[in-house]
């Protein structure tokens, strides 16, 4: 049996940021990180941008070179999926054989959610999670001009019909609430997002959900609506969120359920287990103190931070302030803060001139910050954020006063 000091189940950006923070801050034992898929760690954001668009190669995409790996003795044993958990004997049940691990961090993410109506499981719909998902997608689109149906209005379908519409396909948009961006973002930021992809082409049914998949020798060929129309596709993508992969922890006894609840060291309620990133259940102060999961970068790399401070004997609380980003077209979003609970939107710019920034106030605190093409209020904002700056409406609204002017002494 394989026996590792560490053992880090994922090899996302959190499984890869969790043994790099280890052997950077001085910790010697043996680690292993296990991930289910054949590649080393890679970005996982250029998925649904510039490498389904044919801008950036996979090699460009792994978070460290090989040699990295090698030179801090972190053992990455790939295509190796963990189906057990067992607490008391510390060992996991993979489909490498069972190892023996003194500490356990969870790491492992997420999987894309899948559609449950009839016609689910026919050739031709696609999820944009890992590589073999985008390459697989890629495939089949080189048949020529495609009809691609995208389910989901959050950031990948978004983000893959920007893609696929600079890449001449036709694109129909399906979402099942009243608006895109409905669960990270205000009406108005929906709104701009909204008219730019109708801009380029892209037809955006909101308010509607999708009941069957319909199809013709086992492949896709459209889609029945719940308003009874039938929109024909050539192929589908699935964009619906992720099922966290805690499933082994849970059965091994672990608290959660959407994810699996870790304390503020990013422990679980198992002994010497840790968990981190996407899967990750926890009270977060910029999000009132609920219970939430952040499917995020600097989620991911700082919850890591934490648990490495953790195992050398400096714990530390986990807190950061939580920050997204997403491509498309020529428009760069980035969000500072979450914007859940707010009560007051200021607009910060003009939206005709595509640099703008949407300002989210809770009882005339500042909350968070939607940044188009807007670096400078993003950079500068983070601090009203962290802080919960009480700045005036009229205030934050003029353009020609800096972010910067309202950061606490």
């Amino acid at each position: 049996m394989q026996s590792f000091d560490v053992v880090i189940v994922g090899g996302g950006h959190g499984g890869a940021a969790m043994a790099a923070q280890l052997r950077q801050r001085g910790y010697a034992g043996s680690i292993a990180m296990l991930t289910a898929e054949p590649e080393l760690p890679y970005e996982r954001p250029p998925l649904s941008k510039e490498y389904l668009a044919g801008e950036k190669s996979f090699d460009r995409m792994l978070l460290r070179p090989p040699a990295f790996w090698a030179e801090r003795h972190v053992s990455i044993l790939t295509s190796t999926r963990v189906t057990a958990v067992d607490p008391a004997a510390r060992i996991l049940t993979t489909s490498a054989g069972p190892i023996h691990y003194s500490i356990l961090v969870w790491a492992a993410g997420g999987d894309a959610r899948r559609l449950t109506c009839a016609g689910h499981d026919l050739d031709g719909i696609h999820a944009i999670r890992t590589r073999a998902d985008v390459d697989a997608l890629s495939a089949d689109l080189q048949t020529g001009s495609r009809h691609v149906l995208v389910i989901g209005g959050g950031y990948i379908g978004l983000e893959s019909a920007a893609v696929l519409t600079k890449l001449g396909h036709r694109v129909t948009l399906f979402e099942s609430l009243d608006r895109v961006l409905a669960r990270v973002a205000g009406a108005e930021l929906s709104g701009f997002y909204e008219a730019e992809h109708r801009a380029h082409g892209v037809v955006i049914e909101t308010g509607t959900s999708v009941t069957e998949i319909t199809g013709a020798a086992g492949r896709a060929t459209g889609v029945t609506l719940d308003d009874g129309r039938h929109i024909a596709g050539d192929l589908i993508i699935v964009g619906i969120g992720i099922v966290p992969a805690v499933q082994p922890l849970l059965a091994a006894g672990a608290v959660g359920g959407n994810g699996v609840w870790v304390d503020e060291f990013c422990r679980t309620s198992l002994p010497d287990v840790f968990a981190i990133g996407d899967c990750a259940l926890h009270a977060n102060s910029f999000a009132g103190g609920a219970q939430i999961r952040l499917e995020s970068v600097q989620n991911a790399a700082d919850m890591a931070a934490t648990v490495a401070r953790g195992i050398i004997g400096d714990p530390t609380p986990y807190h950061a302030v939580p920050w997204f980003w997403s491509n498309q077209y020529d428009l760069r979003l980035q969000t500072m803060g979450l914007s859940l609970g707010h009560d007051a939107t200021v607009l910060r710019g003009d939206p005709a001139t595509r640099s703008f920034s949407l300002v989210y106030l809770k009882a005339g605190r500042v909350i968070a910050l939607d940044c188009v093409n807007a670096a400078r209020d993003y950079v500068q904002g983070k601090a009203l954020v962290e802080q919960g700056v009480i700045v005036a409406a009229d205030a934050l609204a003029d353009v020609t006063v800096p972010l910067k002017n309202w950061h606490p002494a």
